[in-house]
């Protein structure tokens, strides 16, 4: 069974919401769906969860807060933590910890769900508008700079 709990969250927006998902589930926006398909089609890599780790890692690399906005997750592109995650699955949650901390939240899974959600679609926004990034080996490229 699917658990979906919603929750809208105002925290330290400026009194903009975002919807977000518990970390059991991973769910995008219909623009970054989108936006997916476009990076799909660019690099060749065939599976959602692959991109939103890089979108992910790019987004939490950036020093500067996520401008956000409203996040509907409305897109059908849904995936379980495992799926998101594979076997780094700690990894992930000690990066998201991390950044929790690091804004002065405290990790609950709220806080943690939020952070995915900005940051996954943040870095799905910075992917989609490189247009330096024609496949594969370009990703590698701008992990190194």
């Amino acid at each position: 069974m699917i658990r979906r709990s919603l929750r809208r969250s105002k925290r330290d927006t400026g009194g903009v919401g975002v919807l977000c998902m518990s970390l059991d589930n991973v769910r995008l926006s219909q623009p970054a769906k989108d936006q997916l398909i476009r990076l799909k089609r660019i690099t060749g890599i065939k599976n959602w969860n692959t991109l939103c780790r890089w979108a992910l890692a790019l987004s939490l690399q950036d020093p500067s807060p996520p401008l956000v906005r409203d996040i509907n997750t409305d897109s059908n592109v849904e995936m379980t933590w495992k799926t998101f995650a594979g076997p780094y699955g700690d990894i992930y949650l000690a990066l998201l910890k991390h950044q929790c901390l690091a804004d002065g939240q405290e990790p609950t899974e709220e806080n943690l769900s939020y952070i995915l959600t900005v940051h996954v679609h943040r870095g799905i926004g910075h992917l989609a508008g490189r247009r330096d990034l024609k496949s594969a080996a370009d990703l590698i490229s701008i992990a190194a700079t």
